[in-house]
């Protein structure tokens, strides 16, 4: 299959290359500003820019063509004016649709998402309300505003030149939205996580919102002939949040955002070219050959989302679950090291009976497979030993962090029993969930604020650490 994937690429021609080079610049240029939404929780805003920019897409192309038909402006005049007019219209739009929403929302005493539901619904629809009352006089596609068109832009060049339209405007605006930016990260970066201390250090939070709500607007507009005003919301969202599936630190979650942007254009189309026909060739419909780059933008980005939901290295599935089992034979282990600790003060006899394990897993609920493993990772690392009858007993480094172990126990009963009044058989069940986590460095400041007791609350001896 994946001989076959290659060998229908091998038909890639240059117009493949225009259209991937569209529909990448098109989703690098959607990724920053979507980045900033996903990280200022204001996802759902993009998806009501993408709907409300509609009006002003529609009222642009009008008022440009009105022109024309009055004989204000040329043919020639109106594709130069029509850029114009969408880009003011857009920036009037995201400015509009963000201070309509608030308005909205403190007027109505309505959450967040209500009020962004009641504009963008209300507005999108005013929109395709202006497309019906013009069709008669004025071509407007729908299905071109709606989901783009992004193979037939790519042949849109620019006159005397073999560079589609869409690269170039696109391009613009990815390199509008990097210098934007690069000059204005650290505000953009305080508005975004905390406006109240930006606004106290003198950054106009609520400006800042309101000029990002304006450049998203902006590259929503852009993006309209390529993908549409239905999927770019894909774009501006999903390369961000898979990103963010993959690391927290803002500089490597903006770079991943563009890089899968970029990577979901490239491969989306790649499979337009490959995936239908390797499918439907095997249903019994050989005719269908390709499918819409757009569309398969946004289901590459989607499937790459999901790749990174179960196989990001630490926010992952597969991540979380292997640290789940890893921690939890951590426990178990130190359950075990702990009893037979306890064991050895009850009888000061230092070999155990072999069914210490199966005790260990009956009192806390561990499962049997569990506590064989981690027996076995105790006597690899050299934290018990068996002997000849079979018997488990604590080696000289086990013993050692078995009593660390129940020396964190202990002291934290004794700092619950301090503090908050509790009967004397309620801090063991407590103590026992949190000694797995309590370092060196805790147990000393614990034993500091108690004043070096020597006994828990149940009168055993606390032990002490051997360095000291």
């Amino acid at each position: 299959m994946i001989q076959e994937f290659f060998h229908l690429l091998s038909g890639w021609s240059s117009l493949d290359t225009a259209i991937a080079g569209s529909a990448a610049l098109t989703a690098m240029s959607c990724a920053l500003p979507g980045a900033w939404l996903v990280l200022r929780k204001h996802s759902m805003m993009g998806d009501a820019l993408s709907h409300s920019a509609l009006p002003g897409v529609v009222l642009a192309f009008l008022v440009a063509v009105g022109m024309r038909q009055a004989g204000w402006i040329s043919s020639g005049q109106q594709d130069a004016l029509l850029q114009m007019f969408l880009f003011a219209g857009a920036v009037l739009v995201g400015v509009g649709t963000a201070w309509l929403t608030e308005w909205v929302q403190r007027l109505g005493r309505l959450e967040s998402g209500a009020s962004l539901g009641v504009v963008f619904t209300a507005v999108f629809a005013l929109g395709l309300l202006l497309i019906r009352l013009d069709v008669d006089d004025v071509h407007i596609d729908v299905d071109c505003v709606l989901f783009g068109i992004i193979e037939m832009a790519a042949l849109d060049t620019i006159p005397g030149t073999s560079i589609p339209e869409p690269v170039l405007v696109n391009g613009a605006i990815f390199v509008l939205n990097l210098l934007l930016t690069v000059l204005f990260y650290k505000e953009l970066t305080l508005a975004a996580f905390d406006p109240a201390l930006a606004t106290s250090l003198g950054i106009p939070a609520r400006g800042i919102h309101y000029g990002l709500m304006a450049i998203t607007a902006m590259t929503v507009v852009a993006a309209f002939t390529t993908v549409g005003s239905i999927l770019v919301i894909g774009l501006l969202i999903i390369p961000s949040a898979t990103a963010l599936m993959f690391s927290e630190r803002l500089m490597v979650v903006l770079g991943l955002s563009v890089g899968i942007a970029a990577l979901s254009a490239v491969l989306g189309h790649a499979l337009t070219l490959t995936l239908p026909r390797m499918i439907f060739s095997r249903l019994g419909y050989p005719t269908i050959e390709d499918a819409g780059t757009a569309g398969m933008m946004s289901v590459t980005a989607g499937m790459l989302f999901v790749i990174a939901l179960v196989f990001a290295p630490k926010h992952g599935i597969v991540s979380k679950l292997i640290h789940r089992f890893r921690l939890g034979l951590k426990i178990a282990g130190d359950d075990l090291l702990g009893l037979l600790f306890r064991i050895e003060e009850q009888t000061a006899a230092r070999p155990t009976d072999v069914s210490v394990p199966d005790l260990v897993a009956k009192q806390n609920g561990i499962n049997r497979w569990v506590m064989s493993l981690s027996v076995r990772s105790l006597l690899r690392g050299d934290f018990i030993t068996r002997q000849a009858s079979g018997e488990l007993s604590l080696t000289d480094r086990g013993r050692e962090s078995a009593k660390s172990l129940v020396r964190a126990h202990r002291l934290w009963e004794a700092y619950m029993a301090k503090h908050f009044e509790l009967p004397d058989d309620h801090l063991h069940e407590t103590a026992h969930r949190v000694e797995h986590f309590i370092d060196d460095a805790i147990q000393d400041r614990l034993q500091s604020e108690l004043k070096s007791p020597s006994k828990d609350p149940h009168g055993k001896s606390i032990p002490r650490r051997s360095d000291t």
